[in-house]
């Protein structure tokens, strides 16, 4: 588990067999508990006044170095994404330097969004109207269940760009790109507690993040179950959070992702101010 900058057992003290393509075993993982969950959530809403009130330029820059920390471990993690998904070394090589160009992709929006997603609203009177985008808060993703890596950062980069926090359940079957991406993290720039990263099971680890009055939204990239997906939905509600849906069949992840993730984790807010003599 990563929470807060660390790496903390789980609570429960359970663990799980990884195990490569070929069911061959790889490694053993944490299985993350509700009290793990719950631990992740504080983390990321103490890091949110902090995150989210650095300058957009700073959290590029962060973003550039997690790509460099990425660069670093660049051949485990080719191997760890051939290990997991079973595919060939080229192909690897391909998922991994999509991902690494995935953060420098929206490094680059950190200081164009605003100007892009925000306006000047035409009003009657000697006012100015603004609308600026603002982070939603704390987040709960569910990492997709096949890319393993470039689907992974292709969730997490624009929630945290934008100045959310997040908290990551990690694809279950193919957990260890998300626990290497882990260690890269933790030995970046990045606050403590920005990223929080759990392993284990997402139908026990999600329904608590769901209900959870202190996250604001919801991505279900990972969800394969069409039950659990509108289990969550449907708690989600009950704390009026954003929900992005499940998609009906995992998404190109290598296609350019645009700006609908970065407009679902902000939100609008406009501003009125006089104008001056």
């Amino acid at each position: 588990l990563f929470i807060g900058g660390e790496f903390p057992r789980s609570e429960s003290g359970r663990s799980y067999e990884v195990t490569d393509s070929k069911n061959r075993f790889l490694a053993n993982a944490a299985m993350g508990s509700r009290k793990d969950a719950r631990d992740a959530v504080r983390a990321a809403r103490t890091a949110y006044e902090k995150w989210s009130n650095a300058t957009a330029y700073n959290r590029g820059q962060i973003l550039y170095r997690i790509a460099e920390m990425m660069e670093g471990r660049k051949e485990q993690f080719v191997s760890e994404v051939m290990s997991s998904e079973g595919c060939t070394k080229p192909v690897a090589n391909k998922v991994v330097t999509a991902a690494i160009d995935r953060w420098v992709w929206y490094a680059g929006w950190a200081d164009k969004f605003a100007t892009v997603a925000g306006s000047t609203n035409p009003v009657a009177g000697p006012y100015y109207n603004f609308s600026t985008p603002v982070p939603i808060g704390v987040v709960a993703l569910v990492a997709p269940a096949k890319s393993s890596l470039l689907g992974l950062v292709s969730v997490v980069a624009p929630a945290i760009v934008v100045g959310c926090t997040a908290v990551v359940v990690a694809s279950e079957n193919r957990p260890l790109p998300a626990i290497t991406l882990s260690e890269a993290l933790a030995t970046s720039d990045l606050p403590g507690g920005v990223i929080n990263v759990l392993t284990g099971n997402a139908g026990e680890i999600t329904p608590w993040l769901a209900s959870h009055a202190d996250v604001n939204g919801l991505d279900l990239a990972g969800v394969t179950n069409p039950a659990l997906a509108i289990e969550l939905t449907q708690s989600a509600a009950g704390t009026i959070k954003r929900v992005l849906p499940r998609p009906t069949v995992e998404p190109d992840w290598f296609k350019d992702p645009g700006l609908e993730r970065l407009n679902f984790y902000a939100e609008a807010r406009t501003v009125w101010h006089p104008i001056g003599v």
